[in-house]
Parts: C-alpha cells; structure tokens; sequence
C-alpha cells in the first residue's frame, strides 16, 4: 500500500491511504454502488475512481450539468438564482437518489448500499478576485435495509490557480466518500481525515453537517468546534436548532450585535447586556431589526482548561444560549479586532460590540499587541476603522463602587488614547442597566453549582436554572444540593 507520513493538528498519522488505494478499496468493495454529480470545477473526483480500476462496480452514473438551463431543469431553479448554495446541494443529492431508487431494482441488487455524491462548485475568476467556494455532500446508505445518512460541507478555496482548486477538490471529494464509508463510527477523526493529502492553506473547510441513522447521536455544534480546533478554519456558527450555519450566509450585509463571554453558564448580567444594548442599537435610525444578527461569541482560549478543550463543558454552554434562542459562534480571535476584521468580510453596516468593563480593560492592556508592529495604535486602527461602537456594561467592584466609561481607570501612557475613543462616540456606556444583578458573575455562579450551595437559580435567566438541573449540565449534582441545603 502506498502511504505517506502526515500531520493531522496534534496527532501523527504515519501511514496514509493514497488516493489510489482509497479509490481502489471502493471499487472493490462489491456492495458499494452509486452517482457522482459534479456541477463547476470539472469531475475532478470521479475522475480518481476510473483510474485506480474497478469503477463498473461502484459507478453507475457520472454527470456535469454546467450548462444553467440544464442544470435547472434537472434539479429545479433556485430562488435567489445563485448556484453554488446548500440549497442547491440538497437537491442534487435528493434528485440523484431517487434515480437511484427508481431505476435500480432492490430485488435485483438486495445488497447493494446506494450513494449519491454531488458538489456545487465556483472556481477563482479570471480577475483573481474571488478566490472561489463550494458545496460538497454524500447521501448514502451503510445497510440496504437502512436509510440514508447525508454529509455536507462548505469549503473555501485558498489557491489562486483554477487547476489546483480543481485537484483540491478532487482530493477532498476522495476523503469524503471514503470517510464517510469507512471512518463514520467517528465523526471526529472523520473530519480530521478530510485533509488527508492536503494543507490547510489548500482549503478551508468552514460548515459541516451530519445527519441520518448512523449520526442520530451526532451533535453538530460539537462537530463545528472540531473545524476550529483542528484549524481548518477561524469561525464557526450555529443557529438555536444546533444546526451548523455558513457564516458567510449568516452576516451577509447583516448590521451586527455581537456579545463575547465564557457564558459559563449565562447569567442575568449577560441577557440584560444583550437587551439593553440592542434597545440602544435599533435606535440608530440606520439599524432595522429586521437586518441586524444578533452573536453570542466563545473563543477557542475560552474553551481550553488545562490546554485542552472541553467538550462537555461546550456543549453545556451551547445548550443554554441556544435555549434562549440565540446563534453562537465559536472562534479562535483572541483578539477583538480580528472578530471586527472577520465580520468586515461579510458587512459593511453597523457594528457594535457589546462587553463588560473587564473586557475593556483587557482590550487596553498593551501586552497583548506586542506581535504588532504597531502595537496597540496599529490594533486599534483596526478594531475602530470600521463603523463601530462598543457598548459598555457597568461593572461592581471590590469596594462596592460601580465601574463605567466615567470613572475607568487606565493606564496613564494609554489615557489619551482612551479619550479619543470615548469623546469621538466609539465608546458608550449602556443606558439603564439593572443594578441589583451587577454583582453576578458566571464563575461565582460556577463554583456554587459545583459545591451544591444554594442560591445560584436567581442569578440565571428563567429556564436556565431547570435545564441545568433537568439534564446535569456542568457536572449539576441534585443529592449534593439537597444535602448543601439541610
């Protein structure tokens, strides 16, 4: 077997399948039967299965619908009249295996597993403006008695030459399909192993989504961080149903209220920032509700205890803010300029960020600049050069006093620059916050569920209280509470 030696994030795989060898075991694998849809960037995938041999026994079907009107009678138009979109995606492997189905006799075949494999693809234009993107999914069965399972993702192109783009694809749609045949018992290394022969400066892969009998257990929030963790892209965003969304899609021209926190759990203090600051938003007469995205922020730093990352302890936090309705995305900006610069290549309207006064302070502190040449100016140019704002939320402090914009104290050296921002309308401080809650913080609420002292309900959200104790979420013991409350 050919192999090669290669780096997966923080594992080493030493001996990787070829394309070949991959094409080639699907080949042989005489159940294995299905089509390839390949709609942009040529049929560079199924191109890999009739060389390694043996493809009469997997492929039934090869197509390229480039032309727009055939492509349109064969999977229906699309309502905003693009392409290259998930929705168009779903089609085409909808469309495909219901040929399957309908032309190919159970009878005849009653060990056969049906797959159809479909890609949407743009390549980088002539101009080299747009780089390019694409959808790629399977839909396919692991039992002829079973149903399907479907796997779909976005990538971005990082190439600037149509013909590598081409090969990339090509590549990725190998590891796809052979993944999704032979590494589905864990989703987690499958994602991982989606780059097997490539570099993450080839291809960023940015939304995933399983779905179907054999990922009924799959939460697709947790396979969103995997893309952030192992570096396959900077963001990831779901929606309150926990369904992975294109971020692109999402912030789209959108104007922008975005909350970063640990949300460890989510407090009172933390809802009341995000409606109180979006209350002062809308009265911008620039800002309709109707277009304006509303983002509850994690860092991947946030996540990390130890050096490593949580899972469990994600998926708390996912489970609240999404019970409250709101879309979160996991990110790995440490610093708040590159959220402000990430937003800016989907945006052009108002933004706003909304934080506490010790996030403020942190933003001032100087240390975290010095890989900038231009230090905390050149990091503040950035953070401030779009239309921004930052809505501040008060803070209590030790001695009982309550901390704003007026009375925050920083760093002598940086006192001018503080005032520049402040007096110039790029600083606010949040109108009518609700004193009695200021002295609330996630980790004081934290450590009291973790001891089982009581108390801690009235400091969260309606709801959220029961959630945690109705399904154990960060690590909630019941008989260790009562016993807290003889």
């Amino acid at each position: 077997m050919n192999t090669e030696n290669s780096l997966k994030g923080d594992r080493i795989i030493a001996q990787v399948p070829s394309l070949a060898d991959k094409t080639l075991r699907i080949n042989l694998n005489t159940n294995i039967y299905g089509t390839f849809a390949e709609i942009g960037a040529g049929q560079e995938t199924v191109r890999h299965f009739f060389r390694s041999g043996g493809s009469a026994r997997t492929i039934a079907k090869a197509m390229s619908a480039y032309d727009k009107d055939f492509s349109d009678d064969i999977y229906g138009i699309e309502e905003d009249g693009r392409y290259v979109t998930e929705s168009r995606l779903k089609k085409m492997l909808s469309h495909e295996v219901d040929l399957m189905e309908s032309r190919l006799s159970r009878e005849k075949h009653p060990t056969k597993i049906f797959f159809s494999y479909a890609n949407t693809v743009a390549t980088i234009d002539f101009a080299k403006q747009f780089k390019g993107h694409g959808w790629v999914g399977i839909r396919y069965q692991l039992d002829p008695e079973e149903d399907y399972n479907e796997i779909s993702l976005h990538i971005q192109f990082k190439e600037t030459d149509t013909k590598l783009q081409q090969e990339t694809l090509g590549t990725l749609g190998v590891n796809l399909i052979y993944g999704a045949f032979y590494k589905y018992r864990d989703p987690k290394v499958l994602i991982s192993y989606l780059y097997d022969h490539l570099d993450k400066d080839q291809l960023e892969i940015d939304t995933i989504n399983f779905s179907g009998p054999r990922f009924a257990q799959v939460d697709n929030r947790l396979m969103s961080l995997q893309l952030v963790k192992f570096g396959m892209t900077d963001a990831v965003m779901f929606t309150p149903d926990g369904h992975n969304i294109l971020p692109a899609t999402m912030l789209y021209k959108k104007n922008i209220l975005a909350l970063r926190g640990s949300f460890r759990p989510v407090t009172k203090v933390n809802m009341d920032m995000y409606q109180k600051s979006m209350d002062m938003f809308l009265k911008d007469k620039k800002v309709d509700k109707e277009n304006t995205l509303v983002i509850f922020e994690i860092t991947l730093s946030n996540l990390a205890f130890e050096g490593e990352i949580d899972e469990a302890d994600f998926i708390d936090r996912a489970e609240l803010l999404c019970s409250l309705g709101q879309t979160v995305m996991i990110s790995n900006f440490r610093e708040y300029y590159k959220v402000v610069e990430y937003f800016a290549n989907y945006t052009k309207e108002r933004m706003v960020l909304a934080m506490g006064v010790s996030n403020l302070v942190y933003i001032f502190d100087e240390k975290y600049y010095r890989h900038l040449s231009g230090g905390i100016l050149e990091a503040f140019g950035k953070l401030f050069y779009r239309d921004l704002k930052v809505f501040l939320y008060p803070m209590l402090d030790e001695s009982g006093e309550i901390i704003t914009s007026e009375n925050l104290k920083v760093h002598p050296r940086l006192k001018e620059l503080y005032k520049f921002f402040k007096f110039n309308g790029k600083l606010v401080d949040i109108e009518n916050p609700d004193s009695t809650i200021l002295g609330v913080f996630s980790r004081d609420v934290l450590k009291m569920i973790n001891k089982g002292e009581a108390g801690w309900e009235q400091m969260l959200p309606e709801g959220i209280a029961n959630l945690i104790k109705d399904k154990k979420l960060f690590d909630y013991d019941h008989s260790r509470s009562l016993e807290a409350k003889k």
